[in-house]
């Protein structure tokens, strides 16, 4: 008896099932037919060869057909459908991964030939050609950034603060959260534009500087880390509110103590995510901070180079050597794609570290 149910359940046919190894045949099959159509219908004499993408595409199409015919024939039409609808679930994601793929494939390979010693050492002062670096635009981009993340994460997380724990959904904090909403849409220029006129206002006309730019990410920051700090901190179980206030302990202090290190990992995920949002922007730096060969530590004079800007003019001002421009470019490309992604990955794995873990 044993013996038969083993058959019965090896029996996949018997069980409506399609065996394990049938899908990888499909799809041999309909890649050999697509392969064989292209080959067999190519012009004698043709120098190019088979068109890859198109192969790909027929071979998906023609994948499509087979697996929802076999397995309507065998498991039925629900589950014919569900199978289909898997297969254009993952069709979606590797045409989303490709573009992804072919651009870090791009940059790595363009960017690997300066990607050395000297990029990360030197200015571009007094160079026309071969050699320098970007160096003082790594130097910029990194005040800038920290400029901006000490403005926007005050202002941002004491205003989700309000509009959690003390708004209780009044005029006031409608307002504002519709006010973070336009902020949240406006183009980045914009805030270069609002940056650049308020310090020309103070310091005068034409006036650059690297502070102009800090205020410029900073418009774009705030509604972000008070979006997400909101989130967070929403997120905070009541009951541990209560339990502070029957304790005899007051709001602020509870705030403080109870609700802001609950949320923590969150709003620091959210702070970094911003970072990496505004470091990569272009616009609002060009116009606020301006353009510069040379080394600027300080914010509050002259004009400011930033990493973005960089990439930006070795691309469109290239000069008696275009080839070592261009290097220069996307070496800058990579380094910044590097910084953003290490943002994303410090984000994650504080996500992971510090949240809270609720046990008995």
């Amino acid at each position: 008896m044993s013996q038969i149910a083993t058959a019965s359940t090896a029996n996949y046919y018997a069980s409506n099932r399609l065996p394990s190894y049938a899908v990888g045949l499909l799809l041999v099959i309909a890649f050999v037919l697509s392969w064989g159509g292209f080959s067999f219908l190519r012009p004698e004499g043709a120098e190019d060869g088979v068109n890859l993408p198109l192969v790909g595409v027929v071979t998906a199409l023609v994948f499509g057909v087979l697996q929802y015919v076999t397995s309507l024939i065998v498991e039925g039409s629900r589950r014919a459908i569900d199978r289909t609808v898997t297969l254009l679930v993952t069709l979606a994601f590797v045409l989303a991964m490709i573009p992804l793929l072919s651009l870090l494939y791009t940059v790595v390979s363009l960017g690997a030939e300066r990607f050395d010693y000297d990029f990360f050492n030197y200015s571009m002062r007094n160079v026309v050609g071969e050699g320098g670096g970007a160096a003082h635009a790594m130097a910029g981009t990194f005040i800038m950034t920290a400029l901006a993340t000490l403005i926007s994460v005050p202002v941002g997380l004491l205003t989700s603060i309000y509009l959690v724990e003390y708004s209780a959904g009044n005029r006031l904090a409608r307002s504002i959260t519709f006010f973070v909403d336009v902020m949240t849409g406006i183009p980045s220029i914009v805030a270069g534009l609002f940056a650049y006129s308020l310090f020309s206002l103070i310091l005068g006309p034409g006036t650059r500087v690297g502070i102009a730019g800090a205020a410029a990410l900073s418009v774009l920051m705030i509604p972000i880390v008070v979006r997400s700090s909101e989130e967070m901190l929403r997120l905070v179980p009541n009951e541990l509110r209560e339990a502070s206030y029957a304790l005899g302990v007051p709001k602020w202090l509870t705030i403080v103590k109870v609700v802001l290190p609950t949320a923590l990992a969150g709003i620091t995920t959210g702070v970094m995510l911003a970072i990496a949002r505004v470091m990569g922007e272009t616009a609002p730096l060009l116009i606020a901070a301006g353009f510069s060969n040379n080394f600027n530590f300080n914010p509050f004079s002259d004009r400011m180079q930033s990493l973005p800007n960089f990439v930006y003019y070795s691309y469109v001002a290239q000069g008696s050597v275009p080839e070592a421009y261009l290097d220069r470019a996307w070496a800058g490309a990579l380094t910044l794609i590097l910084i953003v992604m290490a943002l994303n990955l410090g984000a994650r794995l504080v996500t992971n570290i510090f949240a809270p873990k609720y046990g008995r």
